[in-house]
C-alpha cells in the first residue's frame, strides 16, 4: 500500500504560483489513479485534478482549469500540482490521493489513500 506525503504549500500573493509535490512510497504510482483535492475552512473537501494510471489522461475542476496542471514523474514516484495565477479562493489545505481500484469519477469517495495535506494561502 502506498504512503503519500505532500509538500510545497505556503503563502503567496494573488497572481502568484506554487508547485505542490506528492511523494509516494511503498508502491509505484503507476498502479494508482492519482488526484488532488482541497478543503477550505468550513467547506467540504472538493476535487481539483486527477491523472490516470497511464498518465495519459488528466481532468480538472472547472474552477482551476487553465491555471493548474497535474503531472507525475515515475522515476521520482511523485505527483505534482503546478498552480498558476493563484486567487484568494484557492486558499485551502491541499490533499494528494490515490485510487487503487482505478474507479471512475472525481468524488473523494473514489479515492481511498490520502496524504496529510499541505496548506496553501493566497493573500489579496
Amino acid at each position: 500500500q502506498v504512503q503519500l506525503v505532500e509538500s510545497g504549500g505556503g503563502l503567496v500573493q494573488t497572481g502568484g504560483s506554487l508547485r505542490l509535490s506528492c511523494e509516494a512510497s511503498g508502491r509505484t504510482i503507476r498502479t494508482y489513479r492519482m488526484g488532488w483535492f482541497r478543503q477550505a475552512p468550513g467547506k467540504e473537501r472538493e476535487f481539483v485534478a486527477r491523472i490516470s494510471k497511464t498518465g495519459i489522461s488528466t481532468y480538472y475542476a472547472d474552477s482551476v482549469k487553465g491555471r493548474f496542471t497535474i503531472s507525475r514523474d515515475i522515476a521520482k514516484n511523485t505527483v505534482y500540482l503546478q498552480m498558476n495565477n493563484l486567487q484568494p479562493g484557492d486558499t485551502a489545505v491541499y490533499f494528494c490521493a490515490a485510487d487503487q481500484w482505478d474507479r471512475v469519477g472525481s468524488s473523494s469517495d473514489r479515492f481511498d489513500l490520502w496524504g496529510q495535506g499541505t496548506q496553501v494561502t493566497v493573500s489579496s
